[in-house]
């Protein structure tokens, strides 16, 4: 009997725990208390200490923290479109899940997977309060505070063998802070070019998963394994300082492309030109300009009365995009009195260059680009020229900094290679983005005068205000590095009907361009000598050829 009472309480020690195991949790998922009771609301001066800070984390940051903003707006915004919102972002889910599900058939003994039911539910989420920051960069940056207790109905059926296994999707919360930046802002509605998205703090997510009829999230231990893991997933991608961008507009629609290098060019000669005067010459001369480029054209000298002219003239534009410009080579007889003849054209596409491989190019010269042009079968000359594409070095701006605890930029952002030669030629770009409180004396039509190397460079003039905002950039190609020059910048304003004092100035700066070599940009506000409380917004920038 003690061997056989041993045996039958071992084998019931081991029926009975699985069973004990199974039958609580089903008592667990399906039993409801039967006194649950709707709850007592109580205004919150009603509350003793303790209870007030285990609804602390409930209370909305706009009343916690004085620089959150509340935005009922917004959300009552939310309420009115989530029906629509909810098909949108139902329709992208879809879309996106179907190609990966597709992945999947036929591996593991996988016949389908599906969704039998999409939806977000009823509920919205919900904006708790949202903070803007300032910064001195060309783009728009905001923190919010996300919080989402839906009831979605998305359900997933998986068919394994001659299994349908259903999951469901039930009871999601998800707290979330991400910061949003809308960057560069430009002149082309929506006005910002991409979306970038990251997380301030790992994001809380909470929901159930029903498996047959059973919520197996409230297994022991499976819970806390499945949050970490998403926790940790969803920290690895999107947790600052990493970054989810979301392209808004094309490339070639409104974004202002950035220098990436510079082409030399140099025109060498020129072989049996028209004759266009009366005594059987001309007096040529060629203007070159790459596409797309706003810059006046670069032109070379006069030869007075030949048709074989030799110019040997060297000349420096700025490439923006060398897989789509083209540079553009304009062939005009001098008239001293009248418009010039045009003596024809041709253009070279840079995509025909190697990087730092001079290139002859010897150009029939046409009338137009149009191949089907009868006129371009006349011989019109030829053009000699040479072709150098010199790219930038990388750029020491990958990492665009970071904002401070008071929501601002510092002032210099990037950090300069250690490799930087000092003595190579590169591209100092000066963008005036604006100015604040400048005054006139008699009027206020403000513009602005770069002026560095014995070149000057204008703005637009604003009528009537104190607070311009040019946004224009100006670019100069240097020899070397500036390392002991200045670039002075002057704030005036012109008067645009009859009187005195047509101009007046409102202001200048003098900047020493040290930080900007060694640092490779800066952006700046500098307050305006003899204004009173003038304000000048400039970023310069330099790249290494």
């Amino acid at each position: 009997m003690g061997f056989l009472g041993s045996l039958l309480g071992i084998i019931g020690f081991g029926i009975g725990i699985p069973v004990g195991l199974l039958l609580g949790f089903f008592l667990f998922i399906y039993v409801e208390p039967g006194d649950v009771e709707d709850p007592i609301i109580r205004p919150i001066h009603e509350f003793d200490t303790n209870s007030l800070l285990d609804i602390l984390p409930e209370i909305p940051l706009w009343v916690k923290h004085p620089d959150y903003d509340r935005i009922d707006w917004l959300n009552k915004l939310l309420s009115d479109m989530w029906p629509y919102l909810d098909k949108a972002i139902c329709g992208i889910i879809r879309s996106t899940a179907e190609p990966l599900f597709a992945e999947y058939i036929g591996k593991f003994k996988i016949k389908s997977v599906e969704f039998k039911s999409l939806g977000l539910g009823t509920i919205p989420p919900s904006i708790y309060g949202i903070k803007v920051h300032e910064t001195r960069e060309n783009e728009l940056v905001f923190e919010a505070a996300v919080r989402w207790a839906g009831n979605p109905n998305i359900t997933l059926v998986l068919k394994l063998l001659s299994f349908r296994i259903t999951l469901q999707l039930v009871d999601v919360q998800i707290f979330a802070a991400p910061r949003i930046i809308l960057k560069p802002l430009v002149p082309t509605f929506p006005c910002f070019a991409s979306v970038a998205v990251s997380l301030m703090e790992k994001p809380h997510l909470d929901f159930g998963l029903n498996l047959l009829g059973g919520d197996i999230m409230a297994i022991p231990g499976l819970y806390q394994y499945v949050q970490g893991t998403i926790r940790k997933q969803v920290a690895s991608l999107y947790l600052w300082p990493q970054i989810f961008e979301i392209p808004i507009l094309d490339g070639s629609v409104g974004v202002m492309k950035k220098p990436v290098g510079i082409l030399h060019v140099k025109v060498v000669r020129a072989i049996k030109l028209l004759k266009m005067d009366l005594l059987g010459t001309s007096d040529p001369y060629v203007k070159l300009s790459l596409s797309g480029d706003r810059l006046p054209a670069k032109k070379t000298s006069i030869k007075m009365k030949n048709l074989n002219p030799e110019w040997n003239e060297d000349f420096k534009l700025t490439v923006k995009d060398p897989q789509s410009q083209v540079l553009q080579l304009h062939a005009y007889d001098w008239e001293k009195v009248g418009t010039h003849d045009k003596l024809g054209m041709q253009v070279v596409p840079l995509r025909l260059l190697t990087p730092h491989e001079t290139k002859e190019f010897t150009l029939n010269l046409v009338k137009n680009t149009n191949p089907n042009d009868p006129h371009n079968k006349k011989w019109r000359g030829k053009l000699v020229v040479e072709l150098t594409f010199k790219p930038f070095k990388e750029d020491n701006e990958q990492f665009s900094g970071h904002l401070n605890g008071y929501g601002s930029r510092g002032n210099i952002v990037g950090k300069a290679s250690e490799d930087v030669s000092l003595h190579q030629a590169g591209l100092l770009l000066v963008l005036l983005q604006g100015a604040k409180d400048v005054e006139g004396k008699h009027h206020n039509n403000p513009y602005a005068l770069v002026n560095f190397g014995g070149e000057e460079k204008k703005t637009k003039m604003i009528k009537k205000t104190r607070d311009p905002c040019w946004n224009e950039e100006f670019q100069f190609v240097l020899e070397e590095a500036p390392l002991k020059e200045r670039i002075h910048i002057e704030v005036k304003s012109k008067r645009t009907g009859l009187g005195f004092r047509r101009k007046e100035s409102l202001g200048y700066v003098d900047i020493n361009l040290n930080d900007v070599v060694y640092n490779g940009r800066i952006n700046e506000k500098y307050n305006l000598i003899n204004s009173r409380n003038g304000v000048l917004h400039v970023e310069i920038r330099w790249k290494v050829i």
